[in-house]
């Protein structure tokens, strides 16, 4: 039997002058800027800050190489790799047509690569509480990302987030990392298992991990809000679900042994409604130390009644530089 490949170290942290051609950078993610270089590594998500935001910058201790084909950018160096692809609703008829593509293709190139355990995937949609019932985009959402990756036989789900952004109309921006080396996927006792939601959440229940501990021990938490078994807590009270929510937050680090969140644990919040983004701040300066980075973003949560979701990391490893220090 071939071992897996040792892994390089892999970190997560946020820098506002973060640059793409820095050496082992793996992905620059950009939150609402206008433009990007033409680095496949420096990826723009449509998501509106609500506060001054860093970039998200994503290192490995080893040579990265990068590349696009067709609509699919991708880096990778040291058994890790970025793949990132947005896909156009209006070329498949509508958002379900349009997840199922981009799982397909996602799914089908990583397929053929020696990084090719799908970890974490972030999932930005336009309008994802629009329409009723079955018809809702979340749950059309969910139906094709279910189809594609079926299609390529993933039954491991990956970690993932979903969010609504405000940016061009019928965009799907789908990105992930993938390593060398597999996962652990981690539920929380807290709540129902996504994949096992009831019948009253759509026809097909939403296919992901509530986080995966990473195969350098690290923890890539999924999109956590105020949900218990699986319903909503807190209808339209901002404040109470920051707590519900960090509460979820604590279950996963429990899950996977790990400490409380510190200067090494980046998270993205992701806010509804603007006007609540001091109350949400406020509330999470009580239960985070100071020290954990955060940015604070605009999107829709995949229920009309959550205001608030939180994704991000933990217990990030230092990466060594070229010089032999080290740096979070």
């Amino acid at each position: 039997m071939v071992s897996a490949p040792e892994l390089a170290p892999f970190s997560v942290r946020y820098e506002h002058d973060a640059s793409h051609d820095a050496p082992g950078t793996l992905a620059l993610l950009q939150f609402g800027e206008a433009d990007c270089p033409g680095d496949p590594r420096a990826l723009r998500v449509p998501l509106r800050p609500l506060r001054a935001a860093p970039r998200e910058c994503w290192q490995v201790d080893a040579q990265v190489h990068c590349g696009r084909e067709g609509a699919l950018r991708w880096a990778a160096g040291g058994g890790w790799l970025f793949v990132a692809l947005n896909v156009h609703e209006r070329e498949h008829g509508g958002i379900e047509g349009a997840a199922e593509h981009a799982y397909s293709v996602l799914c089908g190139w990583v397929a053929a690569r020696e990084e090719r355990h799908l970890l974490r995937v972030w999932n930005y949609l336009h309008a994802i509480n629009q329409g009723e019932g079955d018809q809702e985009r979340y749950r059309r959402f969910c139906v094709g990302r279910a189809r594609g990756l079926g299609t390529k036989g993933i039954t491991r789900y990956p970690a993932a987030t979903a969010i609504g952004h405000h940016d061009e109309e019928g965009l799907l921006q789908v990105y992930a990392l993938c390593a060398a080396q597999p996962g652990e996927a981690l539920e929380n006792p807290r709540q129902v298992s996504a994949w096992a939601y009831p019948r009253q959440y759509g026809p097909t229940p939403p296919s992901f991990a509530r986080a995966m501990k990473l195969p350098n021990g690290s923890l890539a938490i999924s999109g956590t809000a105020a949900v218990v078994g699986h319903a909503s807590l807190h209808d339209r009270d901002a404040t109470a679900q920051v707590s519900e929510t960090c509460i979820n937050l604590r279950a996963l680090l429990a899950a996977a042994s790990l400490p409380e969140f510190d200067a090494g644990s980046p998270l993205k919040v992701y806010i509804r409604n603007a006007g609540d983004a001091s109350a949400i701040e406020a509330a999470l300066a009580t239960r985070l130390g100071a020290s954990v980075p955060r940015v604070f973003l605009q999107g829709d949560i995949c229920r009309s009644e959550l205001l608030v979701e939180i994704d991000g990391w933990s217990s990030q490893p230092r990466v060594r530089t070229a010089a032999g220090s080290s740096r979070s």
